[in-house]
């Protein structure tokens, strides 16, 4: 299944006027333009195959600035009509030609949109044409009419729309298509459009940090947000090895991933060297002593256990501190088994077991090229590196 992701960028942002004169997805959060941040998130996401933004004519410098730092993950921009659903609209269009299967459609002006929400968009499309992320409405509702309160609007089944919206990429592109035949037809939302298509849209629980960034007190907020996360933390690189021999068997275990193998791991648990080496470089950087410290080979309770745990405990314990993996990197040294067809299974592995996404994870593998004991094949070794961030 592709997933398509479309960004849309080519509002003017009014009511969001600023010093600087450009439109709000253009300025700055942090140190970096707020469109920038927005494609980060579905840069990383392992599940977005393509990436299509959507801007004003007026804008190619200022999308060229923002996007420069995807510049080879992202399709060729696509120019805006007058109305958002114009601009969409002429965003489906292009991507009709690549013929993904889903599509999800963001506000440019959510720079906080993260993996987990996209996930969860992408995983309601398996049962509904539609997926809309929403949060239930908490504040207290007022009808008003000429300046005064005239009245109570009941909170009950009322929710608060957010992007990305997902949809079967046929199925809106019709949608739109239909929609466009009648002028007078001026929606706010996709999901709007497919509402009125007669698409089935499913609720998906949205995010309350995915807030959409309107007002110029937005961008102030946002940005004294984003300078102060940056401003804190420390990062840290903690490294790891192991090394576990070799008896006949029928597979290995290699970074939570089972292969085929004439041979097998010896060792006390499953004797994952992979998982072994990065577990110890998870707890190096919090200067947390080794997997040997909290897991001894001489305790019954770990013979046989999966390597899994071990890993997820020093991630609990980097959680705990109050820290984030940022990237994790593991080197296999081995004749054999070939690595390469399981390296994205692995990489999924072991993104599953921290709880990052799969880009942040990386697989190498070489051979000893005959030489010691991995080139005489009696043992396989891993080298491994991660880098977090704590307080």
């Amino acid at each position: 299944m592709s997933v398509a992701a479309l960004i849309v960028a080519a509002g003017r942002g009014a009511r969001a006027a600023t010093d600087t004169l450009q439109p709000k997805q253009y300025c700055r959060i942090g140190s970096e333009p707020m469109l920038t941040h927005t494609l980060c998130a579905f840069a990383a996401h392992s599940g977005v195959d393509d990436i299509l933004v959507v801007i004003h004519p007026d804008d190619r410098v200022l999308y060229e600035e923002a996007a420069g730092p995807f510049a080879g993950r992202l399709l060729a921009p696509v120019m805006g009509g007058a109305r958002r659903q114009d601009s969409v609209r002429a965003g489906l269009e292009v991507l009709a030609e690549r013929s993904p299967d889903r599509v999800l459609i963001h506000d440019a002006a959510r720079p906080f949109v993260d993996g987990a929400l996209i996930s969860r968009v992408t995983a309601s499309l398996e049962g509904h044409p539609g997926a809309l992320p929403c949060l239930p409405v908490t504040d207290t509702l007022k009808r008003e009419e000429h300046g005064r309160v005239m009245g109570t609007v009941s909170r009950e089944g009322l929710w608060r729309a957010q992007t990305p919206q997902g949809f079967h990429f046929d199925a809106i592109l019709a949608a739109h298509r239909a929609a466009a035949q009648d002028p007078t037809l001026d929606f706010t939302d996709d999901a709007a459009v497919a509402e009125w298509f007669g698409l089935d849209v499913a609720l998906v629980e949205g995010a309350e940090h995915n807030r959409k960034l309107t007002t110029a007190e937005d961008l102030t907020i946002a940005d004294e947000m984003m300078r102060r996360a940056s401003g804190t933390g420390t990062m840290r690189v903690g490294s790891g090895y192991d090394v576990h021999a070799l008896e006949p068997g029928d597979e290995v275990i290699l970074c939570g991933v089972r292969i085929p193998h004439t041979k097998k791991l010896i060792g006390h648990s499953d004797a994952d060297v992979g998982l072994h080496a990065l577990t110890d470089a998870l707890l190096g950087t919090i200067a947390d002593g080794d997997i040997g410290t909290h897991f001894p080979p001489s305790d019954d309770r770990w013979r046989g256990a999966g390597s899994e745990i071990f890993l997820k405990a020093a991630a609990d314990k980097i959680a705990a501190r109050g820290g984030s993996i940022v990237h994790v990197d593991v080197t296999l040294l081995c004749e054999a088994p070939r690595i390469g067809p399981y390296r994205d299974a692995m990489r999924g592995a072991m993104a599953q077991i921290l709880g990052i996404e799969s880009v942040q994870v990386s697989v190498k593998a070489t051979t000893n090229e005959g030489l010691g004991f991995v080139g005489r094949g009696e043992g396989i070794a891993a080298m491994a590196t991660a880098t977090v961030r704590v307080p």
